[in-house]
């Protein structure tokens, strides 16, 4: 199956095949269960195969369908924020203490927290929309984003496209590399829930409003 559908994106014009690899790209923000980096990689594997295509072009169309799609849910999730956050399911989802905790830790580290969130699986897809909740301005939050994905998505590519000739040793390589980034993001994941309760008993403690997490 997964030979028949690259066989049907390699049988389309090269156009055809940019407009394929920029809409997967950009659907995983969307629809994380679509992999941006399997596109770069199906993009940069079709690139050594076909003269007719340009790996700087393959993957200048990757990192702008990625940031592009990722600054739209960016914008939406800034202009329904407010509301959504003031919701009472959202506030039961993140109390207001909780939100401006980490709209502290965000305007502290904001750069680095964007920049190596977009570079893990599960959160890729869940930055542009926190960084838009939390009001985190334009210029801040987009930046980082796209040095993620140009840099993510160049090593994809240009690894892809250096084993061009054997789809099942670039497939192999991705999916090692999504194996160790999801490990990296479960680890994430625990150290933030341990920051969480180490939070919530110093705020106990306290008493009063919540001092900022450690």
């Amino acid at each position: 199956m997964i030979q028949s559908l690259i066989d049907s994106i390699a049988g389309l014009p090269p156009v055809g095949i940019y407009l394929v690899i920029a809409g997967l790209g950009a659907l995983e923000n969307l629809f994380p269960p679509v992999p941006a980096d399997t596109a770069a990689a199906l993009g940069g594997f079709l690139a050594a195969r076909n003269p007719h295509l340009s790996v700087w072009l393959v993957y200048l169309v990757t990192v702008a369908g990625n940031v592009g799609s990722a600054v739209g849910v960016y914008a939406f999730a800034r202009h329904v924020g407010k509301g959504v956050l003031a919701s009472r399911l959202g506030r039961r989802i993140l109390s207001p203490e909780t939100v401006a905790a980490v709209q502290q830790r965000y305007e502290q580290h904001h750069v680095w927290g964007i920049f190596l969130s977009r570079c893990l699986p599960i959160y890729r897809a869940v930055v542009p929309a926190f960084a838009g909740m939390m009001e985190i301005p334009a210029s801040r939050a987009i930046p980082p984003m796209l040095a993620a994905s140009a840099l993510f998505y160049g090593v994809v590519v240009w690894l892809a496209y250096t084993l061009g000739s054997n789809w099942e040793a670039v497939q192999g390589i991705v999916e090692r590399i999504g194996a160790a980034l999801l490990a990296a993001a479960a680890v994430t994941t625990l150290g933030l829930t341990w920051l969480l309760i180490r939070w919530r008993r110093r705020r106990r403690r306290a008493g009063a409003t919540p001092p900022a997490v450690p």
